[in-house]
């Protein structure tokens, strides 16, 4: 058992009995007159004690586990990928990336459900369906999450402005990440707070330079574009064009699995029932990590009071999916798009330097159109905000990659509890940062190419794979009173569709995948 003394500042956290609704048939729940002994019963898996869903804490809030999110959200799609495309198509384009943001902001939501009201992560609830299917997931983290792209990407940005080689400061970078987190006393704390800062950085920044290069018709066009629902060109239905909408599309905001690690991260934040689980500790302060339980918990979903809190924890969880989440990631990309287009009207020939191959002219171009209003100095800002986007995404997928690859390590491979979940952090931690390493010296610095297209389709199956999750988890393993309505399901169902669909179509028609 964990003392409640423990709890992170989302919530405090009582360790008292409650009482389970017994109106569930999917499941079954152990009664008795010892109340402490009252369980929730979800896939063969150990049942979960009834416990205190902790009080909720206000709704409007500045910081949270979204951070994390929108810290991996904010990446190469925004600023490169979707300019890009508003190069060579238009700003009427972007109404795939409203799709895929508003998709992503409903699976937070059903991500969170189920991380909230068990204090378990996504892959636990995963494992009580069937095992396999948790364990698939931590073979692609390691398939597609090992390569150090985004710190290179950010590497290379950094040398523009310094004229230090990018392979110099990204080895540098590494191993700074591996110290910062292992001294840590609690890495959640200290990540939210740095994203925070580097977030706030990236927002207010592009949004002040977009405002210095761009017009009030950039915008207009900008915003405008996001409802030009079915525009679709037919140049991109071509193979050199359909993959990259599709890649594109799903990484509107965060792809892969980060939508899975942030189950973790709200448990480390102490929203709802992850108030009864232990704060993932720094190497350096492992020692002072709290026994794990071996499951989560479940609260009385029968006691009107609890159903008042968890409506709370809701309310809570929602205002971060569509102001922070929604809301940053929408007005950063917004942010690029108007640079993109004043990029088109500094350098003309953009789009035919794009469409014959150049696939770095889209950032040179943005760069030139900053200098454009503060000369060489501005423009290389431009190539500075590329370079914290790097710093933002390698410390939000370093932790998020480590955090669940020790999750799923500790409560699932035999003899893993001999360690603390802090140890297991810090061995996957470093073990990325030394295969980072040696990749940045020794190989290409993203993986073989050939690799590189398996790993852009595993990433893009996993969506689509973890919308099937989600419905299996959230309608077979919770209590029905807080299950997902069927609007919610027909939303996260349309998902799989979409980005199986999209996936398949390509691999099927063009004989590619996400490029």
């Amino acid at each position: 058992m964990v003392d409640s003394s423990n709890a992170p500042a989302a919530g405090s956290s009582r360790r008292d009995s409650g009482h389970d609704s017994g109106n569930d048939t999917a499941t079954e729940v152990a009664s008795g007159t010892d109340e402490s002994a009252r369980v929730w019963r979800a896939g063969r898996l150990d049942p979960m004690p009834i416990r205190k869903l902790p009080e909720a804490p206000p709704a409007i809030h500045l910081l949270g586990p979204t951070v994390f999110l929108v810290a991996l959200g904010v990446g190469m799609g925004e600023s490169y990928m979707w300019p890009r495309l508003v190069l060579v198509f238009g700003p009427e384009i972007r109404w795939l990336f409203l799709v895929g943001v508003t998709l992503q902001a409903f699976v937070m939501l059903e991500m969170a459900r189920y991380a909230m009201a068990t204090g378990e992560s996504i892959f636990t609830g995963a494992a009580r369906v069937f095992k396999p299917i948790m364990w698939f997931f931590f073979v692609v983290a390691i398939l597609v999450y090992i390569w150090p792209g985004h710190l290179s990407a950010g590497a290379a940005a950094l040398e523009e402005i310094t004229g230090i080689p990018w392979v110099v400061s990204a080895c540098v970078g590494l191993v700074l990440v591996g110290i910062v987190f292992s001294l840590a006393r609690v890495i959640y704390n200290l990540l939210e707070n740095v994203l925070s800062v580097l977030i706030g950085t990236l927002v207010v920044g592009t949004a002040v330079v977009a405002s210095l290069v761009g017009s009030w018709g950039d915008l207009a066009s900008t915003l405008s574009g996001m409802f030009h629902f079915g525009y679709f060109p037919a140049e991109a239905m071509s193979g050199a064009w359909f993959p990259i909408l599709v890649g594109s599309v799903a990484f509107a905001g965060p792809s892969g699995m980060q939508q899975m690690w942030y189950t973790l991260h709200l448990r480390d934040s102490g929203a709802g029932m992850g108030a009864h689980i232990p704060r993932v500790r720094g190497l350096r302060h492992a020692g002072e990590e709290e026994a794990m339980p071996s499951r989560g918990f479940m609260f009385d979903t029968g006691d009107p009071k609890e159903m008042t809190k968890w409506r709370g924890w809701r309310r809570w969880v929602t205002f971060d999916a569509l102001l922070l989440f929604w809301g940053i990631t929408m007005l950063v990309t917004v942010s690029f798009t108007v640079l993109a287009q004043a990029a088109n009207r500094e350098n003309p020939n953009v789009k035919a330097l794009i469409e014959g191959g150049d696939r770095d002219a889209a950032l040179g171009a943005m760069s030139d159109a900053f200098a454009s209003v503060g000369g060489p100095v501005l423009g290389g800002v431009f190539f500075g905000f590329i370079a914290l986007i790097g710093v933002n995404a390698t410390l939000g997928l370093f932790d998020s990659f480590s955090r669940g690859q020790a999750d799923m390590t500790y409560f699932f491979v035999p003899g893993a509890r001999k360690f603390k979940m802090s140890h297991l952090y810090a061995g996957f931690l470093w073990g990325v940062i030394v295969f980072g390493i040696l990749i940045l010296l020794f190989g290409p610095a993203e993986g073989p190419s050939s690799v590189l297209d398996i790993l852009a389709f595993l990433s893009t199956f996993a969506m689509g794979a973890y919308c099937v999750v989600l419905l299996l988890v959230n309608n077979r393993m919770l209590p029905k009173p807080i299950r997902p309505r069927w609007w919610a399901n027909v939303i996260i169902g349309f998902g799989a569709l979409f980005y199986l669909g999209m996936l398949f179509y390509s691999l099927i028609r063009f004989g590619v995948v996400v490029s």
